[in-house]
């Protein structure tokens, strides 16, 4: 076992006081991880090490995405073109189940999951608790081969050989500002973040790399300058969205699979926002009942739109985000599709 490579630094006092207040789902505070200063809950500490040394197969395929960049939709697409379009499994199977969120138990903070614990007394809503809390790094060690794996950690503190194993790697980037909003909502409804401001605050949090796995721009960034390895398929939301069809023959073509025009229009169909949204193996109901997800909360997969951003951003904001933008595009040649 490699010894983990970066520096973990707790975050100041002072700040760490403003974030505690404002995102519920941490108790004891945040850390600050390698040059890059990446934002991460104090339980990664302790994880660290499982998940840089993770052993690596040459048929996994992952999807790296910062938070709310189009994972949800990516995934379901790779697994049904990795699976044969197994439209039934896919159906029937839990999306997090066919396609585990390997840092996820680092998101439960011991205790919220002793809230948890105590919250669901049933012994089969208990066991899902202790399902979703026991360490995914142990449990993809023993599955079977071919597997599926999602993250929103950078690629800097993920595996050394990731790109060089031989397996898949799928990375999703979408425009900040839609990043923001998306997160924005997601995270006042997901209790293991627990978000309790103002959209205003979660910008001035975001714009200062101060929600979790920040900076945004170095982690598409770094995906950005590993483009061209043969193992990495670097994808932009806004053209998922644009034409799906391309992108499902694109990602088809990177997995080696072999699809035809029919198979996917059949595909695009069930991607399609309209149903996709409504589909239960996305976002089942067990993670209300079991009090990850506030009982009144939106949809997991909201509008999925682009340029929705326009929605939240006040004019004052909007010249922010403006200059924000114009500053971090002039330091890459990254740039969002229109």
């Amino acid at each position: 076992m490699s010894a983990f490579p970066h520096q973990i630094v707790d975050v100041d006092s002072a700040t760490n006081r403003e974030l505690l207040h404002l995102f519920h789902g941490e108790r004891t505070g945040f850390v600050q991880v390698g040059r890059s200063r990446w934002l991460l809950p104090s339980k990664y500490r302790r994880m660290a090490g499982d998940f840089y040394n993770f052993r690596v197969r040459p048929d996994d395929t992952w999807v790296v995405t910062f938070p709310r960049s189009g994972t949800t939709l990516t995934q379901e697409m790779v697994w049904l073109l990795g699976n044969n379009l197994d439209y039934k499994t896919a159906s029937e199977v839990r999306l997090n189940s066919r396609f585990p969120f390997i840092e996820f138990p680092m998101l439960i903070h011991d205790e919220v999951l002793k809230d948890l614990q105590d919250l669901n007394q049933d012994s089969s809503r208990r066991a899902r608790v202790e399902q979703m809390s026991r360490p995914l790094t142990e449990e993809l060690d023993q599955a079977t081969s071919g597997r599926f794996i999602k993250t929103h950690l950078p690629l800097d503190v993920l595996p050394p050989d990731l790109l060089t194993a031989g397996c898949k790697v799928v990375y999703v980037a979408r425009n900040p500002l839609d990043v923001v909003v998306s997160g924005y909502h997601h995270n006042r409804r997901f209790e293991l973040v627990g978000y309790k401001g103002d959209f205003p605050k979660y910008w001035n949090c975001f714009k200062k790399d101060l929600v979790m796995f920040s900076p945004y721009w170095a982690h598409v960034t770094e995906a950005w300058g590993k483009r061209h390895s043969p193992n990495m398929l670097f994808l932009f939301y806004e053209d998922i969205v644009k034409d799906m069809r391309a992108a499902i023959r694109r990602v088809a073509d990177f997995l080696g699979t072999q699809v035809t025009e029919e198979q996917v229009a059949a595909l695009a169909a069930h991607l399609h926002i309209d149903t996709f949204r409504k589909n239960p193996a996305i976002e089942p109901n067990s993670q209300r009942l079991v009090g990850l997800v506030n009982q009144d909360a939106q949809d997991f997969v909201r509008k999925g739109k682009t340029g929705g951003w326009t929605e939240e951003f006040t004019p004052e904001i909007v010249v922010e985000a403006e200059n924000w933008m114009k500053e971090n595009l002039s330091k890459t040649d990254l740039r969002f599709p229109l």
